[in-house]
């Protein structure tokens, strides 16, 4: 039996994971993938995440599934494995209604062959779809224009049956209204097109600093700050191994149960920085090989 399980991240705040100051236009840009240039929170940051919320809770499992602390990282590594929180659904702004929840078959052929490595096969999918043009994009329910704008860009609209995926991804989003409003706002590019709404749709919010004593701008204390928005969709893959550190006998079965039961007793994450501000709220939704939360 494959001890292995994804999690669904909606996020519910903007989450900044900072891939470091840059100098561009951008200050402080979001982490991406080097070869799709797609947003990701790579998976260091994620399993922080997971291990300051375990330390929170005072689990006593603590070392045996993350591994021991830095000084003492020598001893031995962690049962956890802990993948990307890679994109699946990014949320466009779209002058033709509410804002719309766009993938495009790259993302969805990944998503599928990450589920069979998994062996999470209720995850599985088949894309029906034709290549697409730049120009024309695949809803679930056609509007009455057949016209439809994201961002800067109108496209022509054709609608296909998603029956097959938009169950699936409904499981990852936690909600119970969730394949209603995907029939509504979920959108079908191409490959392209979407390359270019991922690099250039995303918010970029400029940030001052107060001086304190006069109570206006310090000089040059301008930047700007990249962030995913909310109601963003990604995954992590999860596989757990059986214990390594000394005096430990827990199963990899254990092991997986510790962070997908016990873990999220309240289902939210908080990733990337800015806490203290409120950003990086994520709904947690976990898949199990069960496909049983």
């Amino acid at each position: 039996m494959s001890h292995t399980a994804l999690l669904g991240l909606l996020a519910e705040t903007s989450i900044h994971a900072g891939a470091g100051q840059m100098a561009t236009a951008i200050d402080l840009p979001i982490q991406r993938e080097a070869h799709t240039g797609w947003p990701v929170i790579f998976g260091s940051a994620v399993k922080g995440a997971l291990r300051a919320r375990a330390e929170e809770q005072k689990v006593d499992w603590l070392f045996s599934v993350f591994g021991p602390d830095v000084g003492n990282a020598h001893e031995h590594a962690g049962a956890l494995l802990v993948g990307d929180a890679r994109l699946l659904l990014l949320p466009v702004r779209s002058l033709t209604g509410h804002f719309k929840w766009v993938t495009c078959p790259a993302l969805l052929k990944r998503f599928a062959a990450d589920a069979k490595r998994l062996e999470l096969t209720a995850f599985s999918i088949d894309l029906p779809f034709d290549l697409l043009a730049d120009d024309t994009v695949l809803l679930p329910q056609l509007t009455k224009t057949h016209v439809l704008y994201l961002e800067e860009f109108q496209f022509n609209t054709a609608e296909r049956d998603f029956s097959a995926i938009i169950p699936v991804l409904a499981k990852l989003m936690g909600r119970d209204d969730a394949e209603a409003i995907l029939n509504k706002q979920l959108v079908l590019v191409n490959d392209d097109r979407f390359n270019h709404l991922a690099q250039f749709a995303t918010p970029v919010n400029p940030h001052i600093c107060i001086d304190n004593a006069t109570k206006t701008v310090k000089p040059g204390a301008l930047w700007y700050e990249e962030t995913l928005p909310p109601d963003t969709l990604l995954y992590v893959a999860l596989h757990a191994q059986s214990a390594r550190m000394k005096g430990s006998n827990q199963s990899a079965a254990e092991v997986l149960k510790h962070v997908t039961t016990e873990l999220f007793q309240r289902p939210y994450l908080q990733l990337g920085g800015n806490e203290t501000v409120g950003m990086g709220w994520c709904k947690v939704s976990i898949q199990t090989v069960t496909g049983k939360e």
